[in-house]
């Protein structure tokens, strides 16, 4: 246990009892308000017997996403693509089987209907895993942006092989160089290079990630070689929290750090705001509001079922993104809040509901941000 989060008392407590009904062996947690770091901190194990550090490299999962659509973001603002973009203007073998209608918008948005599942990462390269999701046919009576449904990793594939062919770059790069270097997010990747993974795992830097939806803890053997320098856009982000903190740190001030800018006032306007509101979510089988790669808070939905939502005391305008049943990521406007916080065990998609609502609203309670009339006692 560290000393960093003295501030969130009720926070650690959350996370302990976790550990002690199996949940987690531990947790990384980054909290700031108006720029200001109110925890930084680790509770708990990486492994039996070693303990988990606020320097450790977490697995951030699906709350990598929101890093490609800022990607794809910059390269709008460049002018150098169109929101509205039929996918096959950019990547032109993408245009068959009834895809041609398909666009950025819809990928970002998840109104696509190309959920294909098994995309093929990691065993296979980049360039297969493109082309086998180019060959696919779009999911039956899926009209683009008339229907809503998850897509866990195809999606974010296509968008990542745009931003390749419209800078000459492959996306590991191009975010490493564009997005995480300029916010100082030095210890942050999707896709490591192999000297920088074998550097983390020989110096046990390396998060590990552990099944907890047995009686007993799993290593799910996700810090692999492969799955670690092969990248995902949607899904194999590594990183301490902190760091994708000042992600959503950045997003909170209108795209710029430190006097390096990353995004105009504009352009995070754009990503935040609904793009797609009421739809019912075919994958989550539940209505999910979104905006260009986030998740938008749709408490109004239902405060107990929604999934991938930021607790009770979230205001309207909060914005992020989650990963599976382990982490998220997110900013609330309306408090100047940045979150960053991730669990290493995956328990039953229930059980991580409970304990990641029960954690969040225990963040707004410590901090004195909780809504009075929903205050929890």
């Amino acid at each position: 246990m560290t000393d960093a989060l003295e501030r969130l008392p009720r926070t650690r407590r959350a996370i302990e009892e976790g550990m002690r009904e199996g949940l987690h062996l531990g947790a990384q947690v980054y909290v700031s308000v108006h720029g200001e770091p109110q925890a930084d901190g680790a509770v708990g194990e990486n492994r039996p017997g070693a303990p988990l550090t606020a320097d450790h490299l977490m697995l951030w999962l699906s709350s990598t996403k929101p890093v490609g659509a800022v990607a794809i973001a910059q390269l709008w603002e460049q002018g150098r693509l169109e929101l509205d973009d039929p996918v096959a203007r950019h990547i032109p073998e993408f245009g068959v089987h009834g895809k041609e209608r398909i666009t950025l918008r819809h990928l970002l948005t998840h109104t696509a209907g190309i959920r294909m599942l098994d995309v093929g990462w990691p065993e296979r390269p980049w360039e297969e895993v493109l082309a086998k999701i180019c060959a696919m046919r779009p999911e039956p009576r899926w009209v683009p942006g008339e229907k809503a449904g998850y897509h866990t990793a195809s999606s974010w594939f296509v968008l990542g092989e745009v931003i390749r062919r419209l800078v000459g770059r492959p996306f590991d790069r191009y975010v490493r160089e564009e997005v995480f270097e300029p916010l100082g997010m030095q210890d942050s990747w999707v896709g490591m290079p192999p000297e920088r993974y074998l550097f983390y795992k020989g110096a046990g830097r390396l998060g590990a990630m552990w099944n907890t939806a047995g009686p007993e803890p799993k290593p799910h053997g996700w810090d692999s070689e492969e799955r670690c320098v092969r990248p995902n856009p949607g899904g194999n982000g590594y990183g301490p929290v902190r760091e994708l903190g000042r992600f959503y740190e950045t997003l909170l001030a209108r795209g710029t750090r430190d006097g390096r800018r990353v995004l105009s006032p504009q352009a995070v306007e754009a990503l935040t705001a609904r793009h797609r509101a009421g739809m019912v979510d075919a994958t989550f089988k539940h209505v999910l509001d979104w905006g260009l790669g986030f998740i938008l808070n749709s408490v109004q939905y239902g405060a107990e079922t929604v999934p991938y939502d930021y607790g009770h005391h979230a205001s309207a305008r909060t914005f992020g993104h989650s990963g599976y049943r382990s982490s998220t990521g997110f900013a609330d406007p309306e408090r100047g809040l940045a979150v960053a916080l991730a669990f290493n065990g995956t328990p039953s998609h229930e059980r991580h509901e409970r304990r990641i609502r029960a954690t969040l609203d225990e963040i707004y309670q410590d901090l004195g941000l909780a809504v009075l009339s929903q205050e929890i006692p």
